[in-house]
């Protein structure tokens, strides 16, 4: 598909179609973006891509906006924005593009548009509210997003298209680095997994560097595990791991005896030379070596169990 232009409304913008550019942009990066109302921009013509303008959603005629009447919903009613559109037919071929491997794309799609693409859509549509963050509301990502839009005393008759293309690079970055995190933990949910299968029966998973270890261990159903041990910079950490995705609560704690001590006071604490830190939540600890961050942990697991 041959796209010479990304048409978009002039004027104010918001984290859709700003969002949807990034996408867009991606795919078809000799393509002009023009932000524009004419009549003559948002009518459907070979070339272009229509979103969050033109009051037609057609994909068949690459046009996209939301705010006509009998607006797109998705399958469970909830309301798209023109990002959740552009996602929606876009997004497998944008993460393609950005190199993500073949048997992740799915995950990753599915991933995106629940924890990102949703939240943008519902507050674009008055559906959610930043207000529901208290008071972290001026710091979530739509409303971030528009304080880069210009003050109202600015008369520059370029001020919303420049200004649009600076929050543009912003708004890439978002977007990206959530990518970058959802395929790193697919990365790190292989290895685990490897990890787990090495390490049997033990109490105790080794890893090969720190990395996003939880979600494997859950999917495995590995709940024989109590501790994690792995490599951190210049020493090696034993770390505890949490028993559900919210709170604090681990499946074992560190030893009482070690908390909040450090190097001679916890070699003498733990018997364990090289110990060199454990947190006073005794979620955490540190040591030299390998092997004394492993003997720290079979010792941490004989007291739990």
């Amino acid at each position: 598909m041959s796209v010479d232009f990304l048409v978009t409304h002039s004027g104010g913008f918001h984290a859709d179609e700003l969002l949807s550019s990034v996408v867009l942009t991606r795919l078809f990066p000799r393509a002009k973006i023009v932000r524009s109302r004419a009549p003559e921009w948002i009518t459907p013509s070979q070339g272009r891509i229509i979103y969050d303008v033109g009051g037609a959603y057609d994909a068949d005629i690459s046009i996209f906006d939301h705010h006509q009447r009998g607006a797109p919903l998705r399958e469970d009613g909830q309301p798209y924005s023109s990002f959740g559109l552009i996602w929606k037919h876009y997004g497998h071929a944008y993460l393609t593009a950005y190199g993500i491997p073949e048997d992740h794309i799915e995950a990753i799609h599915q991933s995106f548009d629940k924890s990102f693409v949703l939240p943008i859509d519902l507050t674009d549509n008055g559906a959610l509210s930043p207000s529901t963050a208290g008071l972290l509301a001026g710091l979530t990502l739509p409303s971030l997003l528009e304080t880069l839009k210009p003050t109202f005393d600015n008369d520059d008759p370029k001020a919303d298209d420049l200004a649009f293309n600076a929050a543009l690079a912003i708004a890439r970055s978002f977007v990206e680095a959530s990518i970058e995190k959802k395929a790193a933990k697919l990365r790190a949910e292989t290895q685990v997994l490897h990890s787990i299968e090495a390490a049997g029966e033990s109490r105790v998973l080794e890893l090969s560097r720190g990395m996003p270890f939880r979600p494997a261990i859950i999917k495995s159903g590995a709940d024989h595990l109590l501790f994690v041990v792995h490599p951190r910079d210049k020493d090696w950490c034993v770390t505890g791991i949490r028993r559900a995705d919210e709170g604090f609560e681990l499946r074992a704690d560190l030893p009482a005896a070690w908390a909040g001590l450090t190097n001679g006071d916890l070699e003498t604490a733990s018997g364990v030379e090289g110990a060199t830190f454990c947190h006073n939540g005794r979620f955490i600890a540190a040591a030299k070596t390998r092997e004394a961050a492993l003997a720290m942990a079979e010792i941490a697991v004989r007291e739990a169990v």
